[in-house]
């Protein structure tokens, strides 16, 4: 994880250096200034002393503020299929983008921002395994084990796995996946797994919630019960939820995610319905409804091809959230219109502006417009 604390001790020992070098040069010149046998002469007589520490006394509060405050910066996004069905054919597939480009083209495009922040998550619809025995059901999403090394070169930490393609090649797939995630030191998530991340003296617990148009509110109560165990100072849930393509997020999605949030959670996370849905602030908390597919080898040429990077920066003060501000990067899955090549790339411009006027339509409680600088 990054060390941005670095930067406030470096700006501490700066300072440091400044004052004694300061204080020695008033010190040598008030010295020479005085004859040898003045009584006066006593260094802790100098007015330019009295002000170094008084002003030494002022930097220390500062520092000692800036120290009890913690930041911690989260990016969360979509839909990530690492691999494909194989039903789809070789040709333009992401296995193919990987053989021709590498493991570090899918999210070229974006990591310069996950390299700055203190997590990236994804929501991983896909399974590394060598398995090849599939469970019957329309789509089964997999890649070699090896594509995780996707994740690490794309600066993703930390991934969910409570969904609907976990299982896509049954419990052996689905225990290669975790295998091959630990393997890679890649953190996860999901049905019964929980990650803490801690930085300073403040933890964070993630979980997944995979509960599709059903009120999931007992599933709500054990993901918060557990992470409380762990004494965390925020909890953020991940949900898998909603129906596919419909840009309004459901009355269920909203109970739940409002659920969640009386009952403890301090950020919600949606994802399924592959395209983007609102945003909702309520009580303070936000609730990102569906943040659609990222890099997503599921469909070779989806028809909507908007996505974002959600990014919300906590900021911690005696174990308790005093700032979440956030921020939206408008996104495309594919840096060509013509087709899906698996590389989602930043928007700007009058693209930016439509993808933020497509998810304020169906959002509440904030202004949008205003977290895309």
């Amino acid at each position: 994880m990054k060390k941005k604390w670095i930067i406030g001790l470096l700006l501490f020992l700066v300072i440091i250096s400044f004052g004694i070098i300061l204080l020695h040069f008033y010190q040598k010149r008030n010295k020479n200034n005085l004859k040898d046998n003045n009584p006066l002469f006593n260094y802790s007589n100098f007015k330019s002393k009295d002000l170094f520490f008084e002003n030494f006394g002022k930097i220390k509060n500062v520092l000692d503020e800036f120290e009890l405050q913690t930041n911690v910066t989260i990016s969360a996004v979509g839909d990530c299929t690492i691999g494909y069905d194989d039903d789809f054919g070789y040709n333009n597939s992401f296995n193919h983008e990987y053989d021709k480009h590498g493991a570090g083209y899918f999210f070229g495009g974006v990591k310069s921002i996950f390299e700055e922040d203190d997590i990236t998550i994804a929501n991983l619809e896909s399974t590394f395994t060598e398995y090849n025995v599939k469970r019957e059901k329309k789509f089964n999403f997999k890649a070699p084990t090896g594509y995780v090394e996707i994740l690490n070169e794309g600066d993703i930490e930390v991934v969910n796995i409570a969904n609907n393609h976990s299982h896509d090649y049954g419990d052996i797939g689905y225990q290669d996946t975790l295998n091959t995630l630990s393997d890679a030191n890649i953190n996860y998530f999901g049905n019964s797994e929980y990650y803490i991340y801690e930085k300073n003296d403040v933890k964070i617990g993630f979980a997944g919630i995979f509960c599709i148009e059903y009120r999931c509110t007992k599933l709500v109560d054990k993901a918060i019960s557990n992470l409380k165990s762990y004494n965390v100072d925020a909890i953020v849930l991940s949900f898998h939820w909603g129906i596919e393509k419909d840009y309004q997020q459901s009355s269920t999605q909203e109970y739940v995610g409002r659920y969640a949030i009386d009952q403890g959670a301090d950020l919600v996370l949606g994802h399924h319905p592959h395209v983007l849905q609102g945003i909702e602030k309520y009580k303070d908390k936000y609730i990102v409804y569906s943040l659609a597919n990222f890099s997503f080898g599921g469909n070779k040429n989806p028809a909507d091809k908007d996505t974002m990077i959600y990014q919300i920066r906590f900021t911690f003060k005696d174990g308790n959230i005093v700032d979440d501000a956030i921020k939206i990067y408008p996104v495309s899955v594919s840096s060509t219109n013509k087709r899906n090549d698996y590389r989602p790339t930043l928007l700007n411009g009058d693209d930016a502006t439509r993808v933020l006027e497509k998810i304020q339509r169906y959002s509440t409680g904030i202004n949008l417009y205003e977290t895309f600088k």
